[in-house]
């Protein structure tokens, strides 16, 4: 099922952007932006995505905390999250996705070998490479984008676990559903290299892949859950952890066009079975508008990376240009009902 005339969008808060670059702060002096949230006993949480003017522009995560889900100050002057000095995720920890099992907070988070450079000197979706020979793996020649589990009890600390992806595919929106599904993990991936006649998908997608142990996970057995249909949406991948609702669970992508404009768009998925797409939209419900999203480092992106609801109101906590992070809202009901038609 699709949705036609499509009449609704997330309304931007007019406080936007929320968090913008500190220069008091070396680390987050250049990007705040593409914040994991969550929300407890009345404290909403941002694990944002930051960096300083560097060459290599290594990336590291911050913590802020508000009572309203607007007004947001940053719990530390260091990062709660950094690369390893030397390691596998040496250059970068990026875009964090927060889900909750028990009373652990477990993070999936984008990482490098080495630093992606001031990418936005060069072409699109490109990073700095390293030349280290024939026989070097690809993640390292390749500076490949891999995706990390850590986990934490307090959001300020982590222990990092390890890869969840296979390390020669760029495979950097990894996202755990919050709960198992009928005793499994569940997990939403976009692959880069998984496009062509044999994946069934033109551009990359959304997949979805269950397993019994949420570090290890059998790619072979990964299904094809969504792809792009519509011109704003040529690429696709997941935005925000699912969020179990009376309908079904909601989940927000992102669509990239073919001028690179990065837009949000929304899919309804069965409660018992999420291989099954109840509702999407056809038309973006959010796009690039203000100068926050327009003039930063990347020109014409919004990226959400965070979801809650609160009160019957849905929080998207998204990144603006790569510099910036907003915040957009709407009644939870109004949008399930829309998706519903």
């Amino acid at each position: 099922m699709v949705i036609k005339d499509f009449d609704m969008k997330l309304i931007k808060d007019k406080s936007n952007p929320i968090l913008s670059p500190n220069p008091d702060n070396d680390w987050e002096s250049l990007v705040v932006c593409n914040p994991g949230a969550w929300y407890e006993d009345g404290r909403f949480y941002l694990l944002y995505r930051a960096a300083g003017n560097d060459i290599e522009h290594r990336i590291h995560l911050g913590l802020a905390i508000s009572e309203d889900g607007v007004n947001f100050k940053r719990v530390s002057d260091s990062p709660v999250l950094s690369p390893s000095e030397d390691g596998p995720d040496a250059g970068c920890v990026e875009d964090p996705r927060i889900v909750k099992f028990d009373d652990k907070f477990y993070v999936t988070y984008a990482y490098r070998a080495y630093a992606p450079g001031q990418y936005w000197k060069l072409a699109y979706d490109e990073v700095t490479e390293h030349n280290l020979g024939q026989n070097a793996p690809v993640v390292l020649s390749k500076n490949i984008g891999n995706t990390g589990l850590a986990v934490s009890e307090d959001l300020m600390s982590f222990k990092k676990v390890g890869r969840l992806t296979k390390s020669n595919l760029d495979d950097r929106d990894v996202i755990l559903f919050p709960e198992k599904v009928n005793g499994k993990f569940v997990l939403l991936s976009r692959a880069k290299q998984w496009v062509g006649e044999e994946y069934g998908t033109e551009y990359p997608a959304i997949w979805i892949t269950f397993s019994d142990d949420m570090m290890e996970w059998d790619y072979s057995t990964s299904k094809l859950l969504i792809k792009g249909e519509e011109s704003w949406e040529k690429k696709i991948g997941g935005s925000t952890p699912p969020l179990r609702t009376k309908d079904g669970w909601l989940t927000l992508y992102h669509g990239v066009d073919d001028k690179d404009i990065y837009r949000v768009g929304a899919i309804l998925l069965d409660i018992n079975d999420p291989t099954k797409v109840i509702g999407r939209t056809t038309d973006f419900i959010m796009e690039p508008e203000f100068d926050y999203e327009t003039d930063g480092i990347y020109k014409g992106c919004v990226f959400p990376t965070g979801n809650v609801i609160v009160d019957g109101v849905l929080y998207v906590y998204y990144g603006a240009a790569d510099q910036y992070c907003g915040l957009a809202t709407c009644q939870i009901d109004n949008l399930l009902n829309f998706i519903k038609k």
